[in-house]
């Protein structure tokens, strides 16, 4: 299936057009239904889809196709190209008609040829429609496209089958329980924290102030006269935390031991009033930062496995690690995936159920001593490879997305979250958590867009970012008893535009006991913004992890 939207979120636009086909076991095609749809709203980017107002009156309203629809999705799979953005808008048009979404499980071609990684310059639907030789008509016409998609999919099976690459599945719908309580939106702040309350100091605008406890004036009014004069009012305490607000000095609330353990002022209410009649001006985000030269361009140094993709096979995973570490100090790409770019293999030992594909396949197979000095073999063109720590100027603004993916471990599921932090590495509030039970920020800027049981992404929208927010930190967390030392390594890859094509790529498999692991940073630097592959693990789980960033997950007072 296909559709067409006048946005990219799904809880705010809405479907303009809607294209559907059936395959059956066999690959030969059933039915098919198309129809333009009248959205009621604006239709949004008609420079891209070409469906303007004019042509969509007078079409059915979704909820007129819904049954139609539903028909032809029951009992069978969802496929489309970006899957969990076609399933977003449909689950919510579904909503919208007071009906349920038929679908148990979908597969999504897009996070299938990341997996296959075929030898093409992307992995947009016109691009891989040209590699598996199908014709492609106009594109974003959910018809032509949902066409070339059935083409596609054949394409990708057939290749799958080949490498003995596990279709990445989801059950749906996607998984939608947590502990985590959303709060209600927030007003960001304008200007940048100047520290602490100093005793006998004025408030100063960018002050962080967190209340608990019973107040004399309603806690909304006191928080609304808060941003009024320019503070930041936050959810929780940290070290960060300018100020706290209490009637009860020796208040037994999570805030107020917060305060206790971290040195934070404490005042009171009528001394915080008193305060916010003379509130002095602070500094915007963004004016009289640091100035950061930008760094001087080092020559290229060709090294042996530049635009090599090795993997390696067997062996224990501290001696794996070790071995995919050495892959990267030589300039490959370290995969964790057997696919149809892997030029090298490493077997470490031979029992890996992987080898006898690996022999089918004849490529080249070395062993461990191979790697102490590989011949230099021709430089190709390939995604940039980054070790640990190291960090790359993004060439452009806009949406970037970092994709995550593993090898599936049976016995524990993995989260990938994100946090948008502020200067001091802090939430503003909650709604700067992206995970599981709240895929997005309110905004948009920040959402969680693929959810699979091997595979999840993050986009960000450099461009929409609140320029409060200096940092979005990307973060994976095992639930379960697993830690990153038996799920194995992990690859990262960040690219523009829904990850249809790769920037920069990394594996981090340093792991031992730790459950959660910060994978990247994407922040600012200066006007333009940078990526770093950070790789840092700790043993506490995702709720000391978000705990650490500011999110309040406890219910305080």
């Amino acid at each position: 299936m296909d559709v067409e939207t006048s946005g990219f979120r799904s809880v705010q636009h809405r479907v303009l057009s809607i294209a559907v086909a059936t395959v059956g076991k066999d690959g030969k095609a059933g039915e098919e239904f198309s129809t333009l749809l009248d959205p009621g709203c604006d239709p949004g980017p008609v420079h891209i889809h070409g469906l303007t107002a004019d042509r969509l009156k007078g079409s059915p309203k979704f909820g007129d196709v819904a049954e139609r629809v539903a028909g032809m999705l029951k009992g069978r799979v969802l496929v489309a190209h970006n899957a969990p953005f076609d399933y977003g808008f449909l689950a919510q048009e579904f909503g919208r008609a007071g009906q349920s979404l038929p679908v148990e499980s979908r597969l999504c071609t897009l996070a299938l040829n990341r997996r296959l990684a075929p030898a093409t310059s992307d992995l947009k639907l016109g691009t891989l429609a040209a590699h598996y030789g199908v014709r492609m008509g106009r594109a974003h016409d959910a018809r032509e496209d949902v066409r070339a998609l059935a083409g596609v999919l054949r394409g990708s099976l057939d290749e799958a089958a080949r490498l003995g690459v596990r279709l990445p599945l989801v059950t749906c719908p996607p998984k939608q329980n947590g502990v985590f309580r959303p709060s209600a939106p927030k007003v960001r702040c304008a200007f940048r924290c100047p520290g602490s309350l100093k005793d006998g100091a004025p408030l100063v605008q960018g002050m962080k102030v967190a209340i608990t406890g019973e107040t004399g004036i309603a806690r909304e009014d006191l928080v609304a006269r808060s941003v009024a004069a320019g503070l930041n009012a936050m959810t929780s305490v940290s070290r960060f935390t300018s100020v706290l607000v209490t009637n009860d000095a020796g208040s037994g609330s999570a805030k107020a031991r917060k305060a206790r353990e971290n040195g934070v002022p404490v005042i009171d209410e009528r001394t915080f009033l008193r305060l916010l009649g003379d509130v002095r001006p602070g500094v915007l985000h963004g004016e009289s930062g640091p100035v950061i030269p930008a760094p001087v361009p080092k020559a290229e140094v060709v090294r042996p496995l530049d635009g090599r993709r090795v993997l390696v096979l067997g062996g224990t995973h501290p001696k794996a690690s070790k071995a995919r570490g050495r892959v990267v100090e030589l300039g490959g790409a370290a995969a964790i995936n057997l696919s149809a770019s892997v030029t090298d293999v490493v077997a470490l030992d031979t029992g890996d159920r992987r080898m006898e594909r690996v022999v089918t396949l004849e490529l080249p197979v070395h062993e461990e001593v191979w790697l102490e000095a590989p011949e230099r073999g021709p430089v190709r063109e390939g995604t940039r490879v980054l070790p640990r720590g190291a960090a790359v100027d993004l060439p452009k603004g806009g949406r970037w997305t970092a994709e995550v993916s593993w090898v599936r471990h049976s016995s524990c599921e993995v989260d990938v979250v994100a946090f948008a932090l502020d200067e001091d590495g802090q939430v503003a509030s909650d709604d700067d958590f992206v995970f599981y039970n709240a895929a997005e920020t309110p905004d948009g800027s920040v959402r969680l867009v693929a959810d699979g049981p091997a595979e999840q992404a993050i986009t960000v929208d450099l461009d929409g970012l609140p320029g409060a927010v200096r940092t979005v930190t990307v973060a994976a967390a095992i639930d379960g008893a697993v830690t990153f030392g038996d799920l194995g390594a992990i690859e990262l890859v960040v690219g523009p535009d829904d990850a249809e094509s790769a920037f920069v790529q990394a594996t981090l498999d340093a792991g031992t006991s730790e459950r959660t692991m910060l994978l990247a940073e994407i922040y600012r630097r200066g006007d333009g913004w940078r990526v770093r592959v950070v790789g840092q693990g700790h043993e506490f789980g995702l709720d000391g992890l978000a705990r650490a960033f500011g999110v309040d997950v406890e219910d305080e007072g």
